[in-house]
């Protein structure tokens, strides 16, 4: 088991000494006390990280991608590909799965592993096309009826010139106008990273999940501390500027429901991680189901319309402000 990563250097000290043990022939209550320790230092550590940490480990290279969870939670999957107007986009993976006794229409972004496929997939950042696959599709899923189920993990849709020209923005912007407006349950999940427009064009949804040691964010905190101090040294200061954590977001109303994570993350135990995800998924279609089409829309719309905040100051409180 790797520790990687510069925050869990203790932890992989302990792992070290387990290693060690081990090999020498360690006594089993010697061995079973460090085990328990190593359990134990991995589980406060990963209820406390910081937001900067939580970006590290949602970005972690083994973490588990779209293309595992359906093959972990999906019974049946046919992948359906193109957008009928430029071509297919690899980087999002769409088609027609059978959950349990639940038939959706599942769209998600995918990242790669090997160098070769991190290429092809054009690590997770999509085209225009992928976007208006993923418009087809929606629409696909509301001509026959299907609950539309979104899997989020980007560091943002791709800023190419030829994207620019292709229409990306416009590919985004429809995507928001037509979930806003979808008649069939939608339920998005947020896998690792969810950063910028291009996580967004596949996250308007009645129900907004995320896992918890992913992120969500209207810029990657880099850009952020690029834009807001002129440094992206200053990356750490933004993640927790920007509140990007499960926990943050739950809080502020941004986000529905938290998916717990295997100790240590979701990389640690892909199968644990995909069974939790597919217990509160079917829990979540169950649960829209129980709505009229009208009612969705209802809520949907309310939603959105609920979400932020603002403190009304007068003038006389306004003109003590610009005094100090």
């Amino acid at each position: 088991m790797n520790y990687d990563l510069e925050f869990e250097q203790p932890l992989a000290e302990l792992h070290s000494t387990l290693t060690l043990l081990q090999q020498e022939g360690g006594a089993v209550e010697k061995l079973q006390i460090v085990i328990d320790m190593l359990a134990q230092r991995t589980k406060d550590m990963y209820a406390n990280l910081t937001a900067w940490q939580t970006v590290q480990v949602a970005r972690h290279k083994d973490r588990p991608y779209t293309a595992d969870y359906i093959r972990l939670i999906c019974d049946d999957f046919l992948e359906l590909h193109g957008d009928r107007a430029y071509g297919d986009d690899p980087a999002i993976v769409a088609g027609l799965a059978d959950i349990d006794d639940h038939q959706v229409m599942l769209i998600g972004q995918q990242k790669g592993r090997a160098a070769q496929e991190k290429q092809f997939r054009n690590y997770g950042m999509p085209h225009p096309e992928g976007y208006r696959k993923a418009y087809r599709l929606m629409e696909q899923a509301e001509k026959f009826s299907l609950p539309l189920v979104c899997l989020i993990d980007t560091p943002g849709a791709f800023p190419g010139l030829e994207d620019e020209e292709r229409g990306q923005a416009e590919a985004i912007a429809a995507n928001l106008y037509l979930m806003s407006r979808l008649r069939v349950p939608i339920i998005s999940i947020v896998l690792g990273e969810g950063c910028s427009g291009g996580a967004l064009a596949i996250s308007i949804a009645d129900r907004l999940l995320m896992l918890e040691h992913s992120v969500y964010t209207v810029a990657a905190p880099e850009a952020a501390a690029s834009i807001l101090w002129r440094d992206t040294a200053f990356a750490s200061e933004a993640a927790d500027t920007m509140k990007v954590r499960a926990r943050d977001l739950k809080e502020s109303g941004v986000i529905d429901d938290i998916i717990a994570e295997p100790a240590g993350g979701a990389h640690r135990n892909y199968a644990l991680a995909a069974a939790t995800l597919k217990e509160v998924l079917i829990a979540h279609l169950d649960d829209l189901a129980q709505y009229s089409i009208a009612e969705l829309l209802d809520l949907r719309y309310a939603k959105y319309r609920s979400m932020g905040s603002f403190k009304h100051m007068g003038r006389r409180s306004l003109t003590s402000l610009s005094n100090n």
